[in-house]
């Protein structure tokens, strides 16, 4: 469809959703009345982004301390709830997110569309390889494997032993599709490999990620691909915005498009959450157009993405994401001035054909500077080559880290399988000043 036709749609379906939330949820309620917003004043999209205040996982967390345990921007009756999913609680009190059944229904029917439009369909297995508990990842591929008639296989993630028997069963059942997260993919090619088995032995046609960065990074997306020889589909926005494939990828299109009828995209800048200019970066403010249990109305993301005008090469006229979400605001970490994006390191190491496949981040403050070091592992036959094939890859690394994050890094190569793999996010950033100058009393004594 047109942009503009497109967008004379969502205009319609904003004063809708307005409307239901003004009237069903005193959250939204009394967050618009103290903006002066009111929904009989959207006339336009420009309106839209300018009188309706964003709102922030904070603001959600404090309506739930307040109104155990749904918050007042529940708008169904909490008899009419079919599932509850939520936050792991890991870092604060968790946040509960209650799904009526019309929403379960619509979530599956935005998802065995988007999936088709990742090649999809009906009759092909899809292998998922990622937590089945309060993690909606697992849940919202399930419902629109479902809903798109495919074959399901559960398989789940997280017991001990499971990625080994993950690879008997991909062998064994040959299923076309596999989600899980990008990191997760890596591993469980690593432990084929270990067992002398060829992860395109599997025949997979396409995976599908979602959870964290990588699957648009041209590095980590490309040896994923080399690995499976098979499509690599990055998606995923959030848990609250479920149907979190809103921003997914196709078929014919790398990076995500922006799915802007399900889930209406705004990228702004984080300080005044107006609208960027397509070609720069800000960070997504999404507005559901179907949710009726906890509508979420402009909710601001904390992620970093930079989006670009369509049509793409799937012919959808919809903005894409070419990198999809670089990863969270808040992740970011300055070093000297620097900010630095973790994902920006996983990137350029996931480039270097003698990189291992895992590291770790360490940063601190020796004395009086902030240092950057970073811990990988190298591939089995750089590491077993000796010193001065472990130097020349420590200083590989350190220059092609100290051209991508503008200082200079230094470098430890670790033996291979030193460092924890994952079955679900990678977490490889480490704040901690002992650490570090353990690290650098051991540099100093190979030196």
């Amino acid at each position: 469809m047109p942009p503009e036709e497109r967008d004379a749609q969502i205009l319609k379906r904003l004063k809708q959703v307005t409307r239901y939330a003004y009237q069903h949820s005193p959250f939204y309620r009394k967050h618009w009345d103290r903006a002066g917003f009111h929904p009989d004043h959207l006339g336009s999209l420009e309106d839209f982004e300018e009188k309706v205040p964003a709102i922030t996982k904070q603001d959600l967390r404090e309506s739930q301390a307040r109104v155990p345990s749904f918050g007042d921007y529940l708008c169904i009756p909490q008899e009419e709830i079919h599932h509850i999913h939520g936050t792991s609680g890991t870092t604060g009190q968790p946040t509960a997110f209650a799904v009526g059944r019309g929403d379960w229904e619509a979530i599956g029917n935005a998802h065995a569309r988007i999936m088709w439009g990742m090649g999809l369909r009906p009759g092909d297995t899809i292998f998922i390889a990622s937590l089945f508990s309060l993690y909606w990842g697992s849940w919202g591929t399930l419902i629109g494997s479902e809903r798109l008639r495919a074959r399901s296989f559960p398989f789940g993630a997280g017991a001990p032993g499971m990625t080994a028997r993950a690879v008997g069963w991909l062998r064994q059942i040959k299923p076309t599709a596999f989600y899980s997260t990008p990191s997760y993919a890596l591993h469980l090619a690593e432990t084929a490999r270990s067992q002398g088995i060829d992860p395109a032995e599997f025949g997979l046609r396409i995976l599908f990620f979602s959870g964290e960065p990588g699957a648009s990074v041209p590095g980590v997306r490309d040896r994923i691909q080399q690995a499976f020889e098979a499509r690599v589909v990055d998606s995923g926005s959030m848990a609250e915005m479920t149907p979190w494939m809103n921003c997914a990828g196709t078929a014919e299109t790398e990076g995500m498009l922006l799915w802007q009828d399900l889930v209406y995209t705004e990228v702004c800048d984080p300080a005044t959450f107006r609208r960027v200019a397509f070609g720069q970066r800000g960070t997504p403010v999404y507005t559901h157009l179907e949710r009726t249990s906890q509508p979420m109305i402009r909710l601001l993301s904390g992620d970093l993405a930079l989006w670009e005008e369509g049509p793409s090469a799937c012919g959808r006229t919809y903005p894409r994401l070419p990198n999809g979400i670089f990863g969270r605001i808040d992740d970011a970490f300055t070093i000297r001035g620097e900010n630095v994006y973790p994902n920006e390191i996983d990137a350029a190491l996931n480039t270097m054909a003698d990189y291992g496949g895992e590291h770790r981040i360490v940063i601190s403050r020796e004395r009086t500077m902030d240092e950057l070091l970073v811990q990988v592992e190298p591939t089995r036959a750089v590491f077993g080559a000796g010193q001065e094939a472990l130097r020349a890859f420590r200083d590989e690394t350190a220059g092609l880290l100290q051209r991508i994050v503008g200082i200079r890094v230094r470098v430890e190569a670790l033996a291979p399988d030193t460092l924890p793999r994952t079955d679900f996010k990678a977490r490889r950033v480490v704040d901690d000043r002992d650490v570090f100058r353990e690290l650098n009393r051991k540099l100093e004594k190979e030196r």
